[in-house]
């Protein structure tokens, strides 16, 4: 399989691809930092056109690329930018590589979006669930336009356990980071549909 990962430099995005391309895949890297050709933002329609324009033929797309800050619902007040930063890039953003991605498809073939949890309730995640819901929501309901055509996943990982270590966090609450990539490979290689993976 000819397979694409977006985000591929970050933490999961690099285990991901290295374990796709483990179990064979033909792995296409791309990123906001990569070189031209495999430069690709999110927030940016443009760039993501783009960049499926030269790849060529693709199997499989997975989004690692999906962020957003912690912001309080009660910080900066009157000024919504950087409540909503996460709603273009991380929800909008995917919701239209899914539109640009999904015809480009093979009927066999399948994108893997990324949303994300906390075990707990976390100080400033608000808008973040709500992102989160958005994205698995959505691709439940693509799932059901799509019949015979591509598959759409998510993955929701939590915490990272590499993530936490490098911000000096306790470790302990998180989970290893080959273990968030194989669920990643489990949604391309599988037969799952409209599905939320939790890691």
């Amino acid at each position: 399989m000819r397979t694409l990962v977006i985000g591929a430099t970050g933490t999961i995005g690099r285990a991901v691809a290295d374990e796709l391309a483990a179990a064979g895949h033909e792995v296409v890297r791309a990123s906001r930092g990569a070189p031209p050709g495999a430069r690709v933002d999110l927030a940016d329609p443009d760039s993501v056109a783009a960049l499926l324009a030269g790849v060529g033929r693709l199997d499989a797309v997975v989004c690692c690329a999906a962020s957003g800050a912690l912001v309080r619902l009660d910080e900066h007040p009157g000024d919504d930018a950087a409540f909503l930063a996460g709603l273009d890039g991380k929800l909008l953003g995917q919701v239209r590589l899914a539109r640009q991605v999904l015809p480009r498809l093979a009927a066999d073939g399948s994108l893997t979006l990324t949303s994300g949890t906390f075990a707990e309730p976390t100080l400033g995640a608000s808008f973040g669930a709500l992102i989160n819901a958005g994205i698995e929501a959505f691709a439940a309901a693509v799932a059901v336009e799509l019949p015979r055509g591509p598959r759409i996943n998510v993955v929701s990982p939590g915490w990272v356990t590499e993530t936490l270590v490098s911000l000096g966090m306790d470790p302990s609450a998180g989970t290893p980071v080959r273990d968030v990539a194989r669920a990643y490979v489990a949604a391309v290689t599988g037969r799952d549909q409209g599905r939320t993976f939790r890691p």
